[in-house]
This record gives C-alpha cells, structure tokens and sequence, in this order.
C-alpha cells in the first residue's frame, strides 16, 4: 500500500515510518531538507520535499497514495495553524476509493482522569491542547464523504532519546530531576515501537475508523517512574518536588499536562488484536536508559 505520512523525522512519526516499512508499505514521507530526506531515506521511506502549510508542494504525493498518516506537529506559536492547514490540505484531496486520513492527537485531550477511561469518554481538554478536540472533529467528520477517518491519541511517548521521558533520562543521567507537582499523578504511556505498530495495523484493517487511544495499558505515577529511573542512573540524582503553580510560572500551561492525573485504556485498539510489547517505564528502565544512549549518540 501507498502512504504519504507528515512528520516522518518526527518522534511519533518515525515510528510510523518504522513500522509500515516494516510492514512492506511504500512511504512518502514530508521532509523540509535535504537532511530530513536523508533521514528518511536511511529509514527505507521516500522523502517528498516541502512545506506542510503549501499543500501544493505535496499534494501529488499525498492524492497518489492511498491514504495519509498525518503525525507531523510544530512546536511554536502557529502550531494551531499549521495543524489546520495541514487537514485542510489532506481533506482537499480527490475522492479515491478506500482512502484514509489518520490524525495523531494525545491523550490530554480527555483531562483529569483519575479513574481509568476508555474511547467512549467525552473530551475535557487541557489549556495546552483546548484546539485539538475541533481538529479531531473535522477529520472525523471526512467520514461523511467516504474517507476513512481515524483519530489516535498517544499515551505519553517513551524509547529512544525523545519525549518526555527521553527528557526524564536525561535529568537522571545529570542527577537533577524536577517533578511537577506531588507525582502521585499517573501517565498514561506507550513505547514508540508498540504505537507505531497501533498506526500499521489501522493501515492494514479496512473496517478500523474513529478513536483509538494508544496506551499500554499501565497506571504507573510519575514518583513510580522516576524512582526507578534513579535507580539506574550513573550516579544517584536528586529528585525535588516543584509546586505546580510555581511551575505554571516557570513553564506555562505545559506544567499543568506534566502534572495531570490520567488512566487511560485502549480497548478499541486491542480489539484489533494489538498487543503492546512493553508495558511499563519503571519495569524497564536499565533496557530505556541503554536506547536513551544509542539515541543520544546517533
């Protein structure tokens, strides 16, 4: 099958990539350079060069395919608008028989969840993603003319170098690690690995559409997290406490999705027959400090 994915250098992305070359998918990837096309390449994609905001500059790419994986997200103050350009740019395309748009989104999207939630539950987003849920539904609603429209909301990413926790292995490794809040909070996680291989089987399964959540099924908290993490480090970290509202001031509505209370499950995507490999941080945090290494170096 013929992919075209946004953000295929990315950290959710390249797990895409991973997992449909894997899959023996052709992929054409949305890179800005040379180096990001590189980077693909090494990865057994093909890199279409362009600007996600121009869609002229990808949209043959993305009308040759048979569906697209959008996984591409910018960090900076037009993030919204990149995001909506983005869809208005895959919704555009030419009908095609059996295509399909899968929007990556998060699980912040649901809010405080302090007991485990599912598929089924109503959206209550937090400040930092109060734009998501209107994007979700635009590309849900592309199933009133025949696109195959999938949304899938991330637990917090960990492997590899990257993310959160990538940046939780690296304050361990210099033996200072913040923890907003009490750390009594639960994340809701996936290993990149485990989350591409969600994003390949929408791709093969015909009859897949709407919401998936993508966690790996743990209700570790945050202090269970960076416990073990210190256990492993090179030398013991210290390990302080910030208060949330000093770390609102510090780090804006980021602290707050730091400090959030989630369990969060993803029967719809085990229904599928998905079953995450790994399923929690503390339970193997000498094998993600070793690829939290590699990745550093690479």
């Amino acid at each position: 099958m013929r992919v075209f994915l946004t953000g295929g250098t990315g950290y959710v992305g390249s797990a895409v990539l991973d997992s449909l070359v894997r899959g023996g998918h052709h992929v054409d990837a949305l890179v800005r350079n040379s180096e990001g096309a590189a980077r693909v390449q090494a990865r057994g994609g093909h890199p279409v060069l362009g600007d996600i905001v121009q869609s002229a500059s990808w949209r043959d790419a993305a009308a040759a395919a048979d569906g697209a994986v959008h996984a591409a997200v910018e960090y900076s103050p037009r993030q919204v608008a990149v995001d909506a350009g983005a869809i208005d740019g895959l919704l555009s395309l030419p009908e095609k028989r059996g295509r399909f748009l899968i929007y990556t989104s998060g699980i912040w999207v649901l809010g405080p969840a302090p007991d485990p939630i599912d598929e089924t539950a109503p959206v209550n987003a937090i400040e930092i993603v109060s734009w998501r849920p209107a994007h979700e539904q635009r590309v849900l609603g592309a199933a009133a003319s025949g696109v195959r429209a999938i949304v899938v909301r991330p637990g917090i990413v960990y492997g590899g170098a990257r993310g959160i926790v990538g940046d939780l292995l690296k304050d361990a490794a210099n033996s200072l690690v913040r923890i907003v809040g009490t750390g009594e909070n639960h994340w809701p996680l996936i290993y990149e690995r485990d989350l591409g291989d969600l994003y390949a089987r929408l791709v093969n399964t015909p009859t897949a559409d709407g919401i998936y959540h993508a966690t790996d099924g743990g209700a570790e908290t945050v202090n269970e997290i960076v416990t073990a993490l210190a256990d492993h480090a090179p030398t013991q970290p210290s390990i302080r406490h910030m208060p949330l509202a000093e770390a609102r001031k510090k780090m804006g509505p980021y602290a707050e999705a730091l400090a959030l209370d989630q369990i969060v499950r993803s029967p719809r995507a085990r229904a599928l027959g998905w079953t995450p490999t790994l399923h929690s941080v503390a339970g193997n945090a000498a094998r993600l400090f070793e690829e939290w290494r590699r990745g550093k170096a690479a």
